[in-house]
């Protein structure tokens, strides 16, 4: 005769505890002490005991599951470019965010979506019957739909103004960030003259860390030229372009070029190495994101270091309390940065592996 599986009712009898208490600990509710959460757990272990997430979701009238929704990629025949949208920061993003929904007992929907395509708003609208919660990566779609899906379930941006009065919003201090970029080109450097590569339009957080170094550079006395405001799309096929075009253009190039991200920075650096300027001599390149090829690219790059992973956890964090209404939850969140000095921006090898740190930015700060 073969066993029946082991039950909730199993579980809390290992566990010494009433199977109200085993029912909260299974979900994750805060109402129990974590020492009591850890014996059920380890019940839980005991008996490979396996939830049934059909009869959890009926119960409590919640799927378990989370919604991800990052920008669908533009094929215009560059593969290279298509699969390089996916990866990098926005896949550190999403490995953030899946962790920390698993912790949580939650799975994590992945999709892709774009709010100049004609089906972008339908298939988010029928996404929103299978998941209890959205986190929309970058500028997936108008602030308008954000408000309407956000009448239907919750939502966080991970990146934006924090002035939306539909969602919560999760962004890094970019303007601290640019401003500790812009104090280091210029106060250490000299540089008097700066460039900058833009991301995708319409993006919340390239607009800001645009906007942040333009006024940064303007108190520091350094000068930003429309002509070296150069768009991209956040790719490094794009930071290529983008600088092949500004070089066709001719005249005079700034001292350095600060990119939006470091994806379009390792463009930019090939496309003045075949155009026959090295960098940092002839021109110096900074980047933001800090992802891991970074300090192995020639010349090693400076840049601006956030957490991916920090980033996708605090949006999971945040749609999590929401639907329990343990916590209140700010309806902004800002998440500091680093300054990490290497040889890109003209410093010496000798000091590449510096990283300057700024007090900025207390974690999880509330802006009103």
């Amino acid at each position: 005769m073969v066993d029946s599986p082991p039950t909730i009712y199993d579980v809390a009898k290992r566990a010494g505890v009433s199977i109200a208490t085993a029912s909260r600990a299974l979900n994750s509710l805060a109402s129990v002490r974590p020492a009591t959460r850890a014996k059920v757990l380890a019940a839980m272990d005991e008996l490979e005991f396996v939830p049934n997430m059909v009869a959890r979701g009926l119960s409590s009238g919640k799927h378990w599951i989370l919604g991800l929704v990052y920008m669908r990629s533009v094929d215009d025949g560059n593969v290279l470019g298509v699969e390089e949208a996916s990866l990098l920061y926005t896949d550190i993003v999403i490995r953030g965010a899946e962790s920390r929904a698993a912790e949580l007992g939650y799975s994590l929907l992945l999709s892709s979506a774009d709010e100049n395509h004609p089906s972008g708003m339908s298939s988010l609208l029928r996404l929103t019957g299978s998941v209890d919660g959205l986190i929309l990566l970058d500028r997936v779609i108008s602030e308008q739909d954000v408000a309407f899906i956000a009448r239907r379930i919750p939502v966080v941006l991970l990146a934006g103004k924090g002035d939306s009065e539909s969602a919560i919003t999760i962004r890094v201090d970019n303007e601290q960030a640019m401003r500790s970029l812009a104090e280091h080109l210029v106060g250490v450097h000299g540089y008097r003259r700066v460039g900058v590569v833009a991301g995708a339009n319409e993006s919340p957080d390239s607009a800001a860390r645009v906007q942040a170094l333009r006024d940064a550079l303007n108190e520091l006395g350094a000068t930003l030229d429309e002509n070296d405001v150069l768009d991209a799309d956040w790719t490094s096929a794009g930071g290529e372009a983008a600088m092949r075009e500004r070089l066709s253009r001719g005249g005079p190039l700034p001292q350095a070029f600060v990119c939006a991200n470091d994806q379009m920075a390792i463009g930019v650096v090939y496309a003045l190495n075949a155009g026959g300027f090295k960098v940092p001599d002839d021109v110096a390149v900074t980047g933001f994101d800090d992802i891991a090829l970074t300090r192995y690219f020639s010349p090693p790059l400076t840049t601006i270091r956030q957490s991916g992973a920090l980033l996708g956890e605090v949006a999971v964090d945040a749609l999590v309390a929401t639907f329990n209404g343990t916590e209140d939850v700010a309806r902004t969140i800002v998440l500091p940065t680093e300054l990490v000095v290497r040889a890109s921006c003209g410093c010496s090898t000798d000091t590449s592996s510096a990283v300057a740190r700024h007090e900025h930015s207390t974690m999880m700060s509330e802006v009103h």
